[in-house]
């Protein structure tokens, strides 16, 4: 099911478990059970409904916050999913519920000491297009640095570096001013932009993700949350 795009893992589990999950007409209860490829998989309609309730939210994460789990004495940034710091200026219609942070995860990480656009999600469909395997989705990074960057250097930053063994993929390099590059990649190692820029003899000072696909940060304060649009798909 989560190959097929239907849901992810965890809901097709859930789905499974409550008996909404059809295999050539007939209801599959038992977590694990085996079945051709070819067969005809059909969800009822309450799993429909309760996968259209799950929301994403969209968090401006100010340093000093881990993306997941709570480390080092440092706060997951979910801690921030609360209703006063909902953006003053969030217009879609959800209200906020207490059930909307139950399951919410963070799809892809942002290190603690980097600031920007963080999502968070119920649906297992947008975390499999943001982080799963196959996924092309294009980040874009505003990076403060200090040093000199040669022509070659900023040619390799684009492509040729290589991390922990790897090449890396071809990435979108540009200067946006005389501190600052903007960087656009399609994968994330670990801390990949820091140490792409180790590598070409610059130390960043500041980064911050300002898009994943089509969704911008905007003008999302520090700090600040709101629900993902209708309009917003990545």
């Amino acid at each position: 099911m989560s190959e097929l795009g239907i849901c992810s893992r965890r809901e097709a589990d859930e789905w499974i478990a409550n008996g909404w999950v059809r295999v050539e007409g007939e209801v599959v209860d038992t977590l694990g059970a085996r079945v051709p490829h070819d067969a005809k998989i059909t969800v009822d309609a309450q799993a429909r409904q309760h996968q259209a309730t799950r929301v994403t939210v969209l968090l401006n994460k100010p340093m000093g916050y881990v993306s997941g789990q709570p480390e080092d004495g440092h706060e997951p940034a979910i801690v921030l999913v609360r209703p006063e710091n909902r953006w003053t200026e969030d217009r879609g219609p959800q209200r906020f519920q207490p059930g909307h942070l139950r399951g919410l995860a963070p799809a892809g990480r942002l290190d603690i000491d980097s600031t920007g656009l963080l999502v968070m999600t119920q649906d297992g469909r947008v975390a499999r297009r943001l982080i799963g395997a196959d996924s092309e989705i294009e980040k874009e990074y505003l990076v403060r640095v200090a040093g000199t960057l040669s022509e070659e250097g900023l040619n390799q930053l684009r492509h040729g570096l290589w991390l922990d063994g790897q090449a890396l993929r071809p990435a979108r390099v540009s200067w946006q001013n005389e501190h600052q590059l903007r960087f656009a990649l399609r994968e994330g190692r670990k801390r990949q932009i820091r140490r792409m820029c180790e590598q070409v003899g610059l130390t960043v000072i500041g980064l911050k993700r300002v898009r994943i696909g089509s969704v911008m940060l905007g003008h999302l304060p520090v700090g600040n949350w709101r629900y993902l649009r209708q309009d917003e798909k990545f």
